[in-house]
């Protein structure tokens, strides 16, 4: 495995980047700086919304890429390179079928907002990890909100109790089970794959100068696009049997030990 031409680094956050406790460790931070020494290009790649992944990269967001809402949206230097939003009609409609499931939780995700109807505690308590910025709104349906995805939450398990109910639009929208507890419709470019294309074309990226981390399946796209393709331990069979590598997981610093390899 000769690392030596990469020139630029993606890693997904929840269950790659961040630990358990959804912390970015101090050695990552340091790697970082290195890796800024070399001129090789570091992209966050999440389905948190933008302003969530800014905050736990804080102290480096001003010199990083950010690919935000599952590729919805995409920040490269100050610049948006990437947005496809979801149609109006095609969002209500999913929420329609919502509706019918029940026992779910629907986040209307924005460029740098998003609004819930569920203003319970114990959602809008969990909400806050994911997204620091959100409204509480009596209809979602009546929204004007510019909507990257619908990003829906079951406390239990969302590949078992969600995704069945969204499974048939996947010939029309792209769905996502991008998480244990979530499930995420958007329009059909609207993937990690899709906007880390056009990142990798603005800054003439070749597959075989890109690395990428990843955990679940909204992870797969992107992952498919890389000559050097990293599966977390803890990472879904899915992601497993596409990435053509395989590191330690998020709590073992599983991107960090494949970096400090590299560099």
């Amino acid at each position: 495995m000769d690392l030596s031409k990469i020139k630029m680094v993606v890693s997904d956050m929840d269950g790659t980047l961040l630990n358990s406790k959804h912390e970015v460790s101090d050695r990552f931070f340091e790697l970082f700086e290195v890796l800024k020494r070399k001129n090789i290009k570091f992209v966050a790649a999440s389905g948190r919304q933008y302003h969530s992944i800014v905050e736990k990269l804080k102290p480096i967001h001003d010199d990083i890429i950010v690919i935000a809402e599952n590729g919805g949206f995409a920040i490269d230097n100050g610049k948006e390179i990437v947005s496809t939003p979801l149609l109006t009609e095609k969002r209500n409609e999913v929420l329609g079928i919502l509706e019918e499931v029940g026992d779910n939780h629907p986040v209307l995700c924005g460029k740098y907002g998003a609004f819930i109807s569920d203003s319970s505690p114990k959602f809008e308590q969990m909400l806050r990890e994911y997204y620091t910025r959100f409204e509480v709104v009596e209809d979602l349906k009546a929204s004007e909100i510019e909507t990257m995805k619908i990003a829906v939450y079951h406390f239990v398990d969302s590949e078992k109790y969600i995704y069945p109910a969204v499974q048939h639009l996947e010939n029309e929208l792209k769905v996502k089970v991008s998480g244990e507890n979530w499930v995420d419709v958007s329009s059909l470019k609207a993937h990690k794959g899709h906007a880390l294309k056009k990142v990798m074309e603005c800054h003439g990226i070749q597959p075989d100068e890109l690395m990428v981390f990843g955990d679940y399946n909204n992870d797969i796209e992107m992952l498919q696009l890389a000559e050097y393709s990293f599966a977390m331990a803890n990472a879904h069979p899915n992601v497993q049997k596409t990435a053509k590598y395989s590191t330690l997981s998020n709590n073992e610093f599983g991107v960090e030990r494949v970096l400090e390899k590299m560099l």
